[in-house]
């Protein structure tokens, strides 16, 4: 890929769009697919992701705040915007002038919806989320056919649908998912003998689309499995998705390391032997994390290069010494692929202590973002606009 960025990632559209059919597949025809777009896409940008998704067929999204929702709005993206999270009673406003579909909990935001409501002359879809052992958001399972007969007694609100969100359905132990699944059908049991029939219930996650096929209900929320990565590190997925984010760099430095060099802040790593070096910018201020220093390891013509010393807010150094002929300019991979090599962002969050999904939500703004259709780059985004995402060239 030809343009003159030090570091960016490549998201492969057509991965993304691998992914829904695949979890099309695996649904069925009659559940509808809401891909959980949040927190930028989990890293791989809102907008293009979610047009994506739309396109293979997913027919609904979802976000955790309304400022998410109006992005994907200014984005173009008409398509169902389901709020998971809070929505404090001052968002309703903005809910009703921007046709978001909010989750309710509290009868303050409920009035508040209502009056907004009625100030644009609709009625707005509202989601009622339920708490099935989660302990976070969601009225707890007793206090929900209160609360929607308080909200279908409201004007200008729409009960669309009911939801609850799974704690442990990435675990090989399914035993406190099916207890929430048997509260969740508990209160819609209970809601349909009180004359209540809410049209979309849904509970979902990506753990739960792949070995819990009694929870699809009428809709279902791929997170992690979206974007192509596994949703647990217990098992194997059943069915075949594809990464779709490779972050990548280039070498900006060769050199030749005497015996006895300190590398980096704080001279955690002193090279043993004469060493070369090549730095590579990337830092934890593109989110490639501090807790990585001395662990993690790179590509660099198709093999892997220790990192050393710390990593610094904008760079790192590796070993390339035993790697023949590294020079400038040559692409680095940090998550992906090269040659026959390849780093996954789970091997990346395991040295760093932590889960594939902090690895790409955690790629700030500065990271270029191309994104690819048959290999070929069909839109760029970059900080400073028009004037730097037209520095990437086509192929």
């Amino acid at each position: 890929m030809n343009h003159s960025f030090v570091n960016w990632a490549e998201i492969d559209l057509d991965a993304i769009a691998f992914n829904v059919q695949a979890i099309r597949r695996q649904v069925g025809t009659g559940v509808e697919i809401m891909p959980a777009v949040k927190a930028n896409a989990y890293g791989h940008g809102a907008v293009p992701v979610s047009k994506a998704a739309l396109q293979a067929g997913a027919t609904r999204l979802a976000v955790h705040r309304v400022i998410e929702a109006i992005e994907l709005r200014n984005g173009g993206i008409d398509a169902p915007v389901l709020v998971m999270g809070y929505c404090p009673p001052t968002d309703a406003p903005f809910i009703a002038k921007w046709g978001v579909t909010p989750s309710l909990m509290t009868i303050e935001t409920a009035r508040a919806l209502s009056a907004a409501g009625g100030a644009v002359g609709r009625s707005i879809p509202v989601h009622i989320k339920v708490d099935t052992g989660m302990s976070r958001y969601g009225l707890l399972p007793e206090e929900v056919l209160e609360f929607v007969r308080a909200v279908e007694a409201m004007p200008n609100l729409f009960i669309e649908g009911i939801f609850t969100h799974f704690a442990t359905a990435d675990s090989l132990d399914q035993t406190h998912t099916r207890n929430q699944l048997a509260v969740f059908n508990g209160v819609l049991a209970g809601l349909r003998e009180a004359g209540i029939d809410i049209p979309m219930p849904h509970a979902a996650n990506s753990a739960a689309i792949m070995r819990l096929p009694e929870a699809h209900f009428k809709a279902v929320r791929p997170g992690i499995a979206f974007y192509g990565m596994a949703p647990s590190s217990e098992w194997v997925p059943p069915f075949e998705i594809r990464p779709a984010l490779a972050l990548k760099s280039r070498v900006c430095r060769v050199r030749r390391l005497p015996a006895g060099a300190g590398v980096s802040y704080g001279r955690t790593f002193v090279t043993q032997r004469e060493t070369i070096t090549a730095l590579v910018s990337v830092g934890y201020g593109d989110g490639f994390h501090r807790v990585l220093s001395n662990q993690a390891q790179v590509l660099v013509r198709g093999q892997r290069a220790p990192l050393i010393g710390r990593v610094c807010m904008d760079q790192f150094v590796v070993d390339v010494t035993d790697i023949p002929g590294v020079q400038l300019e040559d692409e680095v991979v940090l998550v992906g692929r090269q040659g026959g090599g390849q780093i996954t962002a789970d091997e990346v969050a395991k040295l760093a202590g932590t889960i594939n999904y902090e690895v790409t939500t955690g790629l700030l703004p500065r990271v270029v973002r191309f994104y690819l259709r048959g290999g070929q780059v069909v839109e760029t985004v970059a900080l400073g606009g028009e004037e730097f995402a037209g520095r990437g060239d086509k192929e």
